[in-house]
């Protein structure tokens, strides 16, 4: 029996096999599948492989392709009809049947095996063309669309038709094309270009017009949305459903609006509404490929014609065009490279097909509203048309156009292999010299050589396009369009410090879909393309740059608008960098302000300008300005609403000074003091009011509130308890208030105690105010919340412990009566400088400060209060020392003498210290302070200075006042050394420790 193969005569220049050894073993079994064919099969195929075209052709597809061996081996008669007509009559067999007589003779199983068996038969025979030479690349990915688009057009057919058979009308043709009306739907991507790629997803926005909808779809008992989308998922299981036959298509349906938020099929109404609105430069990218691939050609028509002004504008402002230059340059366009060409991604990589295609689609939106020739889909026509404009120079569309089809081959040999979604050179080297066979490449260094060359012909053009805009890309890509993560851009973020690289991406691109009030107009978004990087970049230098972006996302949602605050970024890169340094390095900070974003106006706007050490306002302004906003309260709820706002605010005007470098920590400091004390001096008054509503007042009664710690001390962090004691006074017989509820004297100042602790600590709709600690009180947790000046007189004339008289340096009365405020004061003065044994105070101070130290050892360098060396010691010494030397008779003792840096000055003024160690304690201690006001505002917890951001090792360095972060070490490591040094000096123990309860808060 002879048989002639026209077909086979005409090839040339077949590719060699890249696995020789796989094709031997794929020939015998192809022999005993045709003999399983019958006598004839088996005959054709040996007369192929005796063909010298024929057995070239074999050992091609067998020795590159597993998946085509497959497909060969499944049907060995239809391989010979295919090598006996060739692919245009071969295609024209498979494609013809599938219409709408296949979609209504068939149930639905039967249905999804003749569309995959016709699937596996056109993808053979379209890789023979392909890899024979004898389609163009137009050709080969045109045959791909057309079948696409037949086998969607029969699925969706069937799959509505389907339901209106079961309300009992028989399946026909005629159903079968009725059932379509109203229904569009659109091919996006590559299939809308008739560009589809050998295993491409098809990409799909599905809509239905209730105007045109069939009647007998329209009847279903289902709403005309549920149907839709039961038929998106009806049609989606009918293509891409992977059963033992395989599948037809990965279907895609998330280039619809907002695939996140929205319902798998649309109305036109709620589409339109959304590009109308919403819609992106992007999206309107997507849209110049959209085509009706099934469904209702004439509302299909009418719905693009209704979104033509959304496309192809005619008059592009400069933020449009901005905006477009934008997405481009946040695609690093890097002439030039080094990178392997094993492992690189053909379409998304740099030179890749996505920038040929970004090039094209980039000169359509800005300059196809005023020139509708440009208005196409094919790449490769629209380059044809752009030279024909004038807009593109012959010489860089004629090497553009070729790379693209050398690329788009080459991603074509990658995805017939084994029929999978990639686009990437392999990295394995015998896979990579496979490769390059299957190319027409005599080995794997021409290869090479040609992939580089394609690569940097591109990188060259796409570099060139708006070039003389200014690159938006930080340390890599930084792409958020699309529906889908783009791989690069989450690599950069992972590379920048982000934990959660797809988190990111999928919240900005929701930031991009109009979902925050900030972003729903057209120009806020445009401004949030362009600030995109430098916003990532300098949330990536936080301590935490993922809690940095999240905290930024909070305060972008809670923004009522977007345009003025990110034309206020765009204007002022400093404000920017600004508010993502309050976002990553101040929590407290960022957190106040993503509640109240009208603080940002202050960072700009502020008429009064700081001096370094002056904090915020005086104490007086801030009492009359707290004394304002109480003036505004109608209920003690909103007094309470209405003190945390305002302290908020203080704190973050505070907080960002010091951010911004502009007052030191020393009066960050005493300004986060000053507005505690204004709180507890305004609130305590109000609290009583409240409370005497009810008990009232106990008659001739006084009430007081006692600062110790850092409060007393006037050296408050941001993030600082409150350490307070209450101290009341009753005259002489008076036992009971006068109130309706009366109380004895003891409970009544015990409860309103307890009251002012409520009002400075219940979380209100506002936040919180502060945390209390009142374990200072005479005889800690187990004492009375407020005790009598009598017993806290006694109590410290007798029992109190060293550690308490230490504290007691820094303690400090904040608010009440007047006259028991001084006698307080009185009280201490004559605790702190009554005889005592210096030997034994000392040996206490030495003996608290061994087991602090066991308890709770230093965390490393940066643990600047615990460290040996650190600020712990030297408090202790400044507290041991005055407590060893305070006495009647003795120079006045200071006003501020708990401030740890003015007891050091006073014992140098006294000749307890010499002025060298006086000097050199003060000089740690100041440098110990501003590092912790510094830390506590970052929040940071445990500091790491070899992973710690740059900005927060910046803001250290500027509070030290040095230099740069090794001369700061150095300093560091210095002071300890001469703290630590002093302390054994000075603290001498001279006698047996007699102070077990001591904790170390002093």
């Amino acid at each position: 029996m002879a048989f002639q193969f026209p077909f086979l005569a005409t090839l040339a220049n077949l590719p060699r096999p890249g696995r020789p050894d796989r094709v031997e073993v794929a020939i015998e079994r192809l022999l005993d599948r045709a003999e399983s064919h019958g006598e004839e099969c088996l005959a054709a195929i040996r007369a192929m492989l005796a063909h010298p075209q024929g057995s070239a052709l074999i050992a091609a597809i067998f020795g590159n392709s597993p998946f085509l061996t497959e497909a060969i081996l499944a049907e060995p008669a239809f391989w010979v009809t295919v090598a006996t007509n060739g692919p245009d009559a071969t295609f024209a067999e498979v494609i013809n049947p599938i219409n709408d007589e296949l979609a209504a003779a068939q149930q639905s199983p039967d249905l999804m095996r003749s569309l995959r068996i016709a699937k596996r038969r056109a993808a053979l025979t379209i890789a023979v063309a392909d890899i024979a030479g004898v389609w163009s690349l137009m050709r080969v990915t045109g045959a791909l669309s057309e079948f696409a688009d037949r086998c969607l057009s029969v699925a969706a057919g069937h799959a509505l038709a389907i339901k209106r058979q079961q309300k009992g009308e028989a399946m026909s043709a005629d159903l079968v094309a009725d059932s379509r009306r109203g229904l569009i739907i659109l091919g996006m991507g590559k299939l809308g270009a008739r560009e589809l790629n050998y295993s491409s997803d098809v990409d799909l926005i599905l809509l239905y017009d209730p105007d045109r909808v069939s009647s007998g779809v329209a009847a279903l008992r289902d709403t005309l949305r549920e149907t839709y989308v039961r038929f998106a998922q009806d049609l989606a299981r009918l293509i891409h459903e992977r059963t033992g036959d395989g599948y037809v298509f990965r279907v895609d349906l998330r280039l619809r609006p907002d695939p996140a938020s929205t319902p798998a099929a649309l109305s036109v109404l709620a589409a339109e509404t959304y590009y109308e609105t919403v819609g992106q430069n992007w999206e309107r990218a997507a849209m110049i490929k959209a085509r009706l691939v099934a469904g209702d050609a004439e509302a299909a028509a009418l719905f693009q014609r209704n979104l033509r002004p959304f496309v192809w504008r005619r008059h592009l402002d400069f933020a449009a065009i901005a905006d477009i230059h934008s997405i481009k340059r946040q695609i690093n366009a890097h002439k030039g490279g080094t990178e392997a060409v094993p492992g690189r991604d053909l379409k998304l990589g740099r030179g890749g097909i996505r920038e040929i295609e970004f090039f094209v689609q980039t000169q359509q939106l800005i300059w196809g509203g005023r020139d509708p020739s440009l208005r196409l889909r094919p790449t490769l026509e629209v380059l044809s048309a752009l030279v024909a404009a004038g807009r593109v120079q012959p010489s860089s569309a004629e090497a553009l156009a070729a790379a693209y089809v050398r690329l788009r081959t080459w991603e074509h040999r990658v995805q017939m292999v084994e029929d999978q979604q990639t686009h990437k050179l392999p990295t394995d080297p015998e896979a990579f010299a496979a490769i390059a066979a299957f190319s027409g490449y005599a080995d794997a260094e021409s290869f090479t050589a040609a992939v580089l060359e394609t690569l940097e012909q591109v990188r060259c053009h796409y570099g060139d396009l708006f070039e003389e805009s200014p690159p938006l890309s930080g340390p890599g890509d930084l792409v958020f369009t699309g529906v889908e993560d783009d791989p690069a851009t989450l690599q950069t973020l992972t590379g920048m410090g982000f934990s959660d690289a797809a988190g990111i991406s999928e919240t900005v691109r929701g930031w991009h879909h109009g979902r925050i009030r900030a972003t729903r107009s057209a120009r806020a978004r445009e401004l949030l393309t362009e600030l995109m990087p430098g916003l990532l970049n300098a949330l990536a230098q936080t301590p935490d740059p993922m809690a940095a972006f999240r905290r930024f996302d909070r305060f972008l949602t809670n923004l009522p608008a977007g345009v003025q605050i990110l034309s206020l970024f765009q204007q002022n890169p400093g404000v920017l960098d600004l508010v993502a340094e309050i976002m990553g390095s101040a929590p407290g900070l960022a957190e106040h302000l993503a509640r109240h974003p009208r603080l940002l106006d202050g960072l700009i706007h502020d008429a009064q300008r700081i001096s370094a050490d002056q904090p915020i306002a005086t104490e007086a302004e801030l009492a009359e300005d707290l004394a304002a906003e109480f003036a505004q309260s109608n209920s003690f709820e909103e007094v309470l609403d209405g003190v945390r706002r305002w302290t908020g605010d203080r704190r973050f005007q505070i907080g960002v000074a010091l951010l911004r470098g502009e007052i030191t920590p020393e009066a960050a400091a005493r300004g986060l003091s000053a507005v505690a004390d204004t709180v507890i001096g305004a609130l305590l008054p109000q609290v009583h009011r409240e409370f005497a509503q009810t008990h009232g007042q106990v008659p001739g009664g006084e009430f007081a509130v006692l600062a110790l710690g850092k409060l007393g001390a006037r050296e408050l962090t941001a993030s600082s308890d409150l350490d307070l004691v209450f101290i009341y006074r009753v005259p002489d017989g008076v036992d009971q208030s006068d109130g309706g509820k009366p109380l004895p004297p003891s409970l009544y100042f015990q409860r309103l105690g307890q009251r002012l602790i409520g009002a400075l600590t219940v979380l209100t709709a506002e936040g919180e105010l502060y945390q209390v600690d009142m374990r200072l009180r005479p005889t800690g947790n187990k004492g009375p919340v407020a005790c009598s000046l009598e017993s806290f007189t006694s109590y410290h004339a007798d029992e109190a412990w060293t550690w308490e008289h230490m504290a007691l340096i820094r303690a400090r009365t904040v608010a009440g009566d007047p006259a028991l405020c001084a006698d307080v004061r009185a009280v201490r003065e004559a605790v702190l400088t009554r005889p005592r044994d210096r030997a034994v105070i000392l040996a206490d101070v030495a003996d608290m400060r061994a087991r602090i130290a066991k308890e709770r050892p230093g965390q490393g360098a940066f643990d600047v209060k615990d460290r040996p060396g650190g600020l712990v010691d030297v408090e202790f010494i400044a507290q041991g020392l005055i407590l060893s030397t305070a006495a009647p008779g003795a120079a006045s003792l200071p006003p501020d003498l708990g401030h740890t840096l003015t007891g050091l000055h006073w014992l140098a003024s006294v000749g307890v210290l010499t002025p060298d160690a006086a000097d050199r304690l003060i000089r740690a201690g100041r440098l110990w302070q501003r590092l912790q006001v510094m830390l506590r505002l970052a929040g940071t917890g445990k500091f790491d200075p070899a992973t710690a951001p740059e900005g927060v090792r910046r803001a250290l360095v500027r509070a030290a006042g040095v230099l740069d972060f090794s001369i700061l070490e150095q300093e560091m490591s210095e002071a300890a050394t001469e703290v630590r040094a002093l302390f054994q000096a000075l603290i001498v123990p001279a006698a047996p420790a007699t102070d077990p309860s001591a904790t170390g808060d002093a």
